[in-house]
């Protein structure tokens, strides 16, 4: 754990953050804001393209990835970043989600803009497709393949797994060997029908699950009325200076709010960690740009309103009874769930209730996710031949993940997410141009109906 730590520390160090801010602030520039079609892309989200070549509607893409990033990081992640680095965290996971909208936009146009159909018709495409087919550096791809392929099993299914059946115990005292085995027979019946079966399920859970928890965050901000001017007056002024708390405890100050604020805000929405991408090379849609829109939009959902208003909720809370969120065993905050479960229970009896069924229905849609990412990477590493095994053993890590202690998985995931950054970030940044040309060609000239005269390249992926 110390080794670890200790390159978690060097990984998520500056260099990481002027990697990740460096690329979120040239591709909003050279993109000319992107974020500013937000509402255009939510409005093609949910416009089909049946015309348009695909294995899943675009909504359906993007339902696949915020199921992948709409998990435990916007419930637990906010409230551990709160507790390791201030109310001031929120605001960096806030500000890097706003940003991160034009690294996801980049991301998704080179996905689809790099994508390969099998001899099956199936499409495949994502970080490793764009950095051999376009930046033509496929030790790269490689690269990002073995590192999304090793991390989804922790970022994906065991932390996610654990995070389930530790709350369904604490709340319902189910075991958690229960719990596994429920879960993983879900998670089996859904994933080895492919993507198809994968999207199906997650545009019926995503949009009912968001609603529910959001509806749980609104009550408890009317419900702290009165407290919110000074949580958000909190949550400005800590990002920049050390800020007394809960108790009188002091917040980390701007590099400590910086670094646990940024972490966290990568793990929700993953802008920059290129996993989304892989998805979104999966969509129907006549031209990159549309998708890439669409892409982005899911940052908006994910980050700069789930997130938000989970930071919201536990600032408040915080404010409006700083004693009640102090753990007396540590003399510090709570931390995790702990946290998020102490704010949710303002609304009486069913406040904890929407907070476990969020976190179940959260978590387990970031297992669906994520084993689509996984299969895709393993497949462009190994072909065809690897997919089913794949899904056998993801399948069962998902028990496991439920009744095994995971510090130590939490802390490689962190680890492997910067590691997949890392490549993923040169293929954005090295085929900006591209990035730049394609939005000028079917956005800013306004050709947004017209198919892409892309020649797909065709593969044989035996």
């Amino acid at each position: 754990m110390q080794i670890l730590q200790s390159i978690y520390n060097v990984l998520w160090g500056a260099p990481m953050l002027i990697l990740l801010v460096l690329t979120h602030l040239i591709l909003t520039f050279r993109t000319r804001f992107i974020q500013a079609s937000t509402l255009r892309a939510i409005k093609l989200s949910v416009t089909p393209d049946t015309e348009a070549s695909g294995d899943v509607s675009s909504f359906g893409a993007l339902a696949t990835a915020l199921a992948a990033t709409i998990g435990t990081g916007n419930i637990v992640g906010v409230a551990t970043a709160i507790a390791g680095g201030g109310p001031g965290a929120v605001f960096w996971c806030w500000l890097t989600g706003l940003f991160g909208m034009a690294t996801k936009y980049g991301e998704g146009l080179l996905a689809v803009k790099y994508r390969v159909k099998t001899a099956d018709g199936t499409m495949l495409g994502g970080p490793m497709y764009a950095l051999e087919n376009g930046l033509k550096q496929k030790w790269l791809g490689v690269a990002f393949a073995v590192f999304a392929g090793v991390a989804c099993f922790g970022i994906g299914n065991m932390t996610q797994g654990n995070s389930i059946s530790t709350m369904v115990q604490s709340n319902f005292h189910v075991s958690p060997y229960i719990t596994g085995i429920v879960l993983t027979v879900g998670t089996g019946c859904v994933i080895l029908g492919g993507v198809k079966s994968i999207a199906k399920v997650c545009e019926k859970l995503v949009p009912l699950m968001a609603g529910l928890y959001i509806l749980g965050c609104l009550i408890i901000c009317v419900i702290n009325g009165p407290y919110l001017g000074k949580a958000i007056s909190l949550i400005i002024s800590s990002a920049f200076t050390e800020q007394a708390i809960a108790g009188g405890i002091v917040g980390g100050g701007l590099m400590v709010a910086l670094r646990s604020g940024v972490s966290r805000g990568l793990f929700t929405n993953e802008s920059g960690l290129g996993s989304a991408p892989i998805a979104d090379a999966a969509a129907q849609t006549r031209n990159p740009v549309r998708q890439a829109l669409v892409s982005m939009s899911g940052v908006f959902w994910d980050t700069i309103v789930v997130c938000a208003m989970t930071g919201l909720v536990l600032v408040s809370t915080i404010v409006k009874n700083p004693d009640a969120a102090i753990n007396p065993a540590t003399n510090a905050l709570y931390t995790g769930g702990d946290l998020t479960t102490h704010a949710f229970s303002t609304i009486p009896v069913v406040g904890p209730i929407v907070l476990t069924i969020g976190l179940i229905t959260f978590a387990w849609s970031t297992i669906l996710g994520w084993s689509y990412y996984g299969e895709k990477c393993w497949e462009y590493l190994l072909g065809k031949k690897a997919l089913m095994p794949f899904r056998i053993l993801w399948t069962l890590v998902v028990f496991i993940g439920c009744v095994t202690a995971l510090d130590l998985v939490w802390l490689i995931a962190d680890i492997l997410n910067g590691l997949m950054a890392w490549p993923n970030c040169i293929a954005l940044l090295g085929l900006s141009g591209v990035i730049v040309s394609e939005t000028k060609k079917y956005l800013w000239d306004d050709n947004m109906d017209a198919f892409s005269d892309d020649e797909m390249k065709i593969i044989d992926n035996k």
